[in-house]
């Protein structure tokens, strides 16, 4: 449903921070149960008849457990069927039916005719916050071609995340500009990310995100906001990490999430409100980010 050459960097004459260019239908329930795991969210993701690969994002969270249960721990059912027909869960990527652990997994489900829905629900410590699973959908099988335009595709989550607008500066291909939902770059094909910007696209100001990179032999721009551009233009130096942070005044009512895609060392993440996300293998240039920014759930 959505979307590693190295090459020797030139010695950049500066760190740029130049000026870039510049949904939810339904709220799912939330509670919270004294001496129980706490459910963070549920992720409600409706489905057309047909095969479908669930790819769940890790929940990141300090782990705990509660009756042998560790945590946190992510949970793939069918909702109550009621009248209508249930979505058969057939595996997943777990040891346990139904259950994948905190980093995420892949869960393969059957919708029935008419389609139907599975909930991905996060559960963690009551005391730490546990962000909602993000939910990236892939057919596996090909609908009956009627003529008919194929069906739409929602996901439901609880708390609300907040919209955002990220450009990159890729080399070979310039300024790209992607709505913030999901991986934006091109994970696995060796195109360096260079520079980046983040704009929420609703709810935040520009102002209320900061952010920095890291290039080549761990140098580290400062933080930047109002949506300039991080990193530097036409001069061939990769980004080797970056972080991103909420500003004081709004930090303590949302968190972002980010995990960065590189080269050689793979999915980095995720990480947390300011801290670097930075590859095993030093100076892996950066390929493709995924950024999440969070309203914290009513404690």
């Amino acid at each position: 449903m959505t979307e590693k050459s190295r090459a020797r960097p030139k010695k950049p004459a500066q760190w740029a921070a130049e000026t870039a260019p510049s949904n939810a239908t339904a709220k799912a329930p939330a509670a919270r149960t004294l001496g129980s795991p706490h459910l963070a969210a549920v992720a409600c993701v409706r489905l057309d008849q047909g095969l479908f690969a669930l790819e769940i994002g890790g929940t990141p969270a300090l782990p705990g457990q509660i009756s042998g249960l560790a945590l946190p721990a992510i949970q793939v059912s069918a909702p109550p069927s009621g009248q209508n027909p249930c979505v058969e869960i057939i595996g997943t990527s777990g040891d346990v039916a139904s259950w994948i652990g905190h980093d995420g997994g892949t869960v393969v489900v059957k919708s029935p005719a008419g389609g139907g829905e599975v909930w991905v629900t996060a559960y963690g410590l009551a005391e730490h916050a546990v962000v909602p699973p993000h939910v990236e959908v892939r057919r596996l099988d090909h609908p009956r071609s009627n003529g008919a335009a194929p069906g739409s595709l929602s996901i439901v989550t609880e708390p609300d995340e907040i919209g955002t607008e990220i450009v990159l500066h890729v080399e070979r291909l310039g300024d790209r500009s992607f709505p913030g939902r999901g991986w934006v770059g091109n994970r696995g094909r060796k195109l360096r990310i260079e520079a980046f910007s983040i704009r929420p696209a609703d709810t935040l100001a520009a102002r209320d995100i900061e952010f920095k990179a890291l290039g080549p032999n761990g140098r580290q721009t400062p933080w930047v906001t109002d949506a300039k551009l991080c990193g530097t233009r036409g001069q061939g130096v990769p980004l080797t990490g970056f972080a991103i942070r909420l500003a004081p005044h709004v930090g303590d009512r949302f968190d972002v999430i980010y995990e960065g895609a590189f080269f050689e060392s793979g999915v980095v993440g995720p990480n947390r409100n300011g801290a670097l996300c930075i590859p095993a293998i030093a100076d892996d240039p950066l390929e493709a980010i995924n950024v999440r920014v969070i309203r914290r759930a009513a404690q």
